[in-house]
């Protein structure tokens, strides 16, 4: 039995076509959606609440003239500077710090299409999101905000919910 709580040599793993966990047996190869035979399931339990394999997070983005797609629902072509894209970020950070919803403040900032859901993205697993902004949203605790997060989207503030 390992660390998971699974039988030995059962691995956990994320399936990105049906948005859950499933168990693999590299040596036979074998994939299965429910709990190996075996399995310590209070055990299983903790460890994937340690080591998720999927996170759901909102975020507010905030593109600039260096974003991969300078363009949002705000602005057909964004031109502001990088530098002050962050400091609107720091202020909202700010804001948040004081008590005010993270929703509340994607729907008036956020220039991702997300926005309109309070910038909740779902559930994601690894692989799904830029390298950046897939780290953070993995090591942050539920209900944590991160800092101010570099993407080729633009800079994000990240909230875990999930």
């Amino acid at each position: 039995m390992s660390d998971t709580g699974l039988p030995s040599p059962w691995t956990v793993r994320y399936s990105r076509s049906k948005k859950r966990e499933y168990f693999f047996n590299p040596d036979t190869k074998q994939s299965i959606w429910e709990e190996p035979e075996g399995t310590n399931h209070s055990q299983l339990k903790q460890y994937l609440s340690e080591h998720p394999v999927r996170v759901r997070a909102l975020h507010i983005l905030a593109k600039h003239s260096e974003s991969r797609r300078p363009a949002s629902h705000r602005s057909d072509h964004i031109t502001l500077p990088k530098e002050q894209a962050i400091q609107e970020l720091e202020q909202l950070q700010n804001r948040i710090e004081s008590g005010e919803s993270f929703e509340s403040l994607a729907k008036e900032r956020s220039d991702c299409s997300s926005f309109k859901r309070g910038g909740d993205l779902g559930w994601f697993g690894k692989g799904e999101m830029q390298p950046t902004f897939e780290k953070t949203a993995f090591h942050l605790n539920v209900g944590q905000v991160s800092s101010i997060v570099e993407s080729d989207s633009g800079v994000h503030l990240i909230k875990r919910v999930g």
